[in-house]
């Protein structure tokens, strides 16, 4: 049985870690508008001429997880994202899956900037943004076992390591999670440890739970961890993968040729 799920006040805060936040900066390449925090490192994009897609070729990975679910039960499923970036997948399970969706970011500014600049739109009854720490967040009791989809993005001005990364955190996204929940984690940093982030999300998840796409041009690997491990017939996830891009236009038959689980890794 699903708990019930919490109803979350229009405007939401949590509690915030007494850190200096960096500036937030935004820049255009073309049709790309960007987003910095204080640094030459994207933190997110938009195409100002579709606001509404999945601008980078990681984030459109992290909604890997479609290929797991039946493509009818996503409206009525609930998604939560660790670190807004440019609001790109908030606003894409907002607005183009019809989720009920929370986002949970750090820097106000951040959120200021999501919406002056980037589309994201104003909280309602199916969206909410929280300003307020995500290692607070995960331990949010009414929150447990009422996620279907979260997004795991958490780095720093200087990109350089994701800055939740323990057994301990995947632990609490876990417990998070429906029974047939997913989290989908952005790999990547100068800093970062491949092994080290995998080897915690092993410890948190078992290893039968993990699937694990080959990285980006960009250097990020996707990682995705589900509640209970599931291994589709190939058919079946070949028939979502061909929904998911009627439907949602995502290139999910290209996600069949570079996604494994870590056991055929």
């Amino acid at each position: 049985m699903t708990p019930a799920r919490p109803r979350a006040p229009r405007s939401t805060v949590a509690p915030v870690s007494a850190v200096a936040l960096p500036p937030v900066t935004v820049s255009e390449e073309g049709k790309l508008r960007h987003l910095h925090l204080g640094t030459p490192w994207i933190q997110g994009s938009m195409r100002v001429d579709r606001p509404d897609d999945l601008a980078l070729e990681y984030v459109q990975r992290m909604m890997a997880w479609l290929l797991f679910v039946g493509p009818e039960t996503v409206p009525t499923r609930r998604a939560l994202q660790l670190g807004l970036g440019a609001g790109a997948i908030t606003k894409f399970c907002h607005r183009r899956l019809g989720m009920d969706t929370t986002a949970v970011e750090l820097n106000p500014q951040v959120v200021a900037a999501c919406r002056a600049w980037f589309r994201l739109p104003a909280d309602g009854p199916r969206l909410r943004v929280v300003v307020g720490d995500a290692a607070h967040w995960v331990h949010h009791p009414p929150w447990v076992g009422t996620v279907d989809a979260l997004a795991v993005d958490l780095y720093d001005h200087d990109a350089g390591a994701p800055v939740l990364d323990s057994a301990e955190f995947y632990a609490a996204c876990r417990r998070l999670l429906t029974a047939d929940g997913c989290v989908s984690v952005n790999l990547f940093g100068r800093r970062a440890s491949f092994a080290r982030s995998l080897q915690a999300l092993e410890q948190a998840f078992g290893r039968a739970a993990l699937w694990v796409f080959k990285p980006t041009r960009e250097g990020n690997t996707v990682v995705l961890a589900q509640r209970t491990p599931s291994r589709p017939p190939r058919e079946v996830l070949q028939v979502h993968a061909e929904v998911i891009r009627a439907r949602w236009g995502l290139p999910a038959l290209h996600w069949l040729r570079s996604l494994q689980p870590l056991e055929a890794v």
